[in-house]
């Protein structure tokens, strides 16, 4: 195994840089007090080795409150999906290993441009109610 983690520790300063040149990351926001956090992360940590595809990462939100806030992370954990830079997943809660990688699953299979659409129909639709 190599000595390089295979899940990255965001924080304020890496966390664009991290998740936006990666076409898929997978975001565990946790704290050490959290008894469901500290179980989830070996199953967070194993499924970073099983898809070496996707970036796994973890923020600290007792360390990184600032990116929880801008998150509206409001319990832990809570996971977040980013593919091309889009929240695809987002929910609380740990998940046992056979979920997550149903979760991965899906979010593997979205179509990224039927995704774009109809975020762009939603952000439309509000203007034309206005009118």
């Amino acid at each position: 195994m190599a000595d390089t983690p295979q899940v990255v520790e965001l924080t304020r300063d890496n966390f664009a840089e991290t998740i936006n040149d990666h076409p898929f990351a997978v975001v565990d926001f946790w704290a050490p007090w959290c008894a469901p956090c500290r179980a989830f992360a070996p199953v967070f940590a194993a499924a970073s080795a099983r898809y070496p595809d996707i970036r796994f990462a973890k923020v600290n939100t007792e360390d990184q409150q600032e990116l929880a806030g801008h998150f509206n992370i409001r319990s832990i954990p809570t996971l977040m999906i980013f593919r091309d830079n889009v929240i695809v997943f987002a929910e609380a809660g740990a998940l046992p290993a056979s979920a997550l990688d149903q979760v991965l699953a899906a979010a593997k299979a979205l179509d990224m441009e039927a995704v774009r659409r109809e975020m762009a129909a939603q952000a439309e639709a509000p203007a034309a109610e206005g009118s």
